[in-house]
């Protein structure tokens, strides 16, 4: 987003240390900022130019991604809804005839229908065609047992193909784990660029005595005055919003994300999860430890799992003695307090739990999890969001809120808002970049950039805690450090060579 690249005279005098007579004791006040103020610029001048592209696509996307939450529900209404009914079959009944119309893969997960004219979804995992990290979702009605359909899902909110493509889109531009750098490299420049234009901004109008008009924009200017008062307006008003994205979205990226989880594990502060360990019952020789998802008898033979054969009545109703079966299980998670939403996460192999986990991302977050044995129906294990260490439930709301989950519609509408902000901030900034064009010259070319040599105006006491710091946030968001190290080196390279020009061109 550059903004000002033009000093006005009043600026540039500031900027050069020059004052006016009788206003000593005022310049040397405003030293430090004066000073400050060349290298911000500069620095916003060339994160705005050149980051800018990646900035523009990650909210093009985010936007999309944004109203793909709504659009899900329209377009996979059939899938998603039924006519609410009285009596709700057994989940075990339900999964099984999800089986039978769809006996691919293996059961890793069951998705109780949370609230009347809702489907249950039995999640597959291992069917071919389908990511290793994806799984495919069957609809069944709760009432009837009808299969509604099956969609590839993906993630802990279900996200179904749309929302999948889109969040690929924004996350990577399904370009896997490389294409994982564009947003990485977006997320570590936006809150430098938006916090610069800001103190730009605001030492703008403090210059001029107009703080009062920080956050509206000068409907009386004209040309780049009038561009760049909207792109300074509308800044103050997304700023919040732009480094909290920045924040958030550098919390699960590749390489900042992985020093941010070693911090939280440093202080503490990690994720907790429930043990799914649980001693291995040898009551029936003949099947020594439950049945298992994956397994050659297990969840990809069903119904032969125990526990689903619906059968009506009698002890097999409720599962073998080596596996009690899901209704069982979510009756014991029922019991521990946990309520719809839930996913029955099935065991991974002999000596595994069932886990039972809330999955509510919208406010009041439901994040509780239990282990429950298998062969028991016993609660092993528990997991209370409320017992979250701070950074751990913070996290959690601010990805939740990131990806317009935590408030529902009021929060998509306002992740929606943030982008549209974005890409006219990005518009207006390149279009003031346009509008500082020679205007003499009837070449197609582009505004001049700040001039070089801002870094030799600040004290020396400013500026080796400002490399300190610089060096340590580049360390700690790489491809923040990476970039603007390749920034400068390329800036020296350009500067060297037009000292040379300069050298080489013949005297006036």
């Amino acid at each position: 987003m550059p903004t000002e690249q033009r000093l006005e005279p009043s600026e540039a005098d500031e900027s050069s240390g020059a004052t006016v007579p009788g206003e000593r004791q005022t310049a040397v006040r405003r030293s430090g900022w004066a000073a400050l103020r060349p290298l911000v610029l500069r620095l916003h001048f060339y994160a705005g130019v050149l980051v800018a592209p990646f900035l523009l696509v990650a909210a093009v996307t985010g936007l999309l991604y944004a109203a793909s939450f709504q659009a899900e529900k329209v377009l996979y209404a059939h899938e998603l809804s039924v006519p609410a009914g009285g009596r709700t079959l057994p989940l075990a009944q339900q999964v099984a005839k999800a089986r039978a119309a769809h006996p691919e893969g293996a059961v890793a997960a069951v998705r109780p229908a949370p609230e009347p004219g809702d489907t249950t979804r039995v999640l597959l995992s291992g069917v071919p065609g389908v990511p290793e990290d994806h799984q495919l979702a069957v609809f069944a009605d709760p009432h009837t047992g009808e299969v509604r359909g099956a969609l590839e899902t993906y993630g802990s909110t279900g996200a179904l193909p749309l929302r999948t493509w889109l969040d690929s889109l924004h996350r990577d531009l399904h370009l896997g784990e490389n294409g994982r750098l564009y947003s990485e490299l977006a997320a570590s420049w936006l809150w430098v660029v938006a916090g610069g234009g800001l103190v730009l901004w605001i030492g703008r109008k403090r210059s001029r005595r107009k703080v009062g008009a920080l956050a509206l924009p000068d409907r009386t200017a004209n040309g780049r005055r009038r561009t760049l008062s909207w792109h300074g307006a509308v800044g103050v008003w997304a700023a919040g919003g732009l480094f909290f994205l920045s924040a958030t979205g550098l919390t699960w990226s590749g390489y900042a994300g992985a020093h941010i989880d070693a911090l939280r594990q440093a202080l503490g502060q990690a994720t907790p999860s429930v043990s799914t360990a649980v001693t291995v019952h040898t009551t029936d020789p003949g099947n020594a430890g439950h049945h298992h998802h994956g397994g050659a008898g297990g969840t990809a033979a069903m119904p032969d799992m125990p526990g689903m054969e619906g059968k009506q009545g009698g002890g097999a109703s409720s599962g073998s003695a080596t596996d009690v079966g899901v209704d069982r299980v979510l009756a014991a998670a029922r019991a521990e307090g946990l309520s719809s939403p839930v996913e029955i996460d099935l065991p991974t192999a002999k000596g595994t739990a069932y886990v039972v986990k809330q999955v509510q991302r919208s406010w009041p977050e439901k994040q509780d999890a239990v282990a429950v044995d298998p062969a028991t129906g016993k609660v092993t294990d528990v997991s209370r969001f409320a017992d979250y260490p701070v950074l751990a439930q913070l996290t959690r709301y601010g990805i939740d809120l990131h990806t317009g989950t935590l408030f529902g519609l009021a929060n998509q509408i306002a992740l929606a808002a943030l982008a549209l902000a974005l890409v006219f901030l990005i518009l207006w900034g390149y279009r003031m970049w346009w509008q500082r064009r020679p205007t003499r010259e009837r070449t197609l070319s582009f505004g001049r950039a700040v001039p070089r040599g801002a870094w030799r105006r600040v004290p020396l006491p400013v500026l080796l805690p400002l490399v300190c710091g610089v060096a340590a946030v580049g360390w700690a968001v790489p491809l923040l450090g990476v970039s603007l190290l390749g920034f400068l080196l390329v800036d020296v390279v350009l500067g060297m060579l037009a000292h040379r020009r300069r050298a080489a061109a013949p005297a006036d």
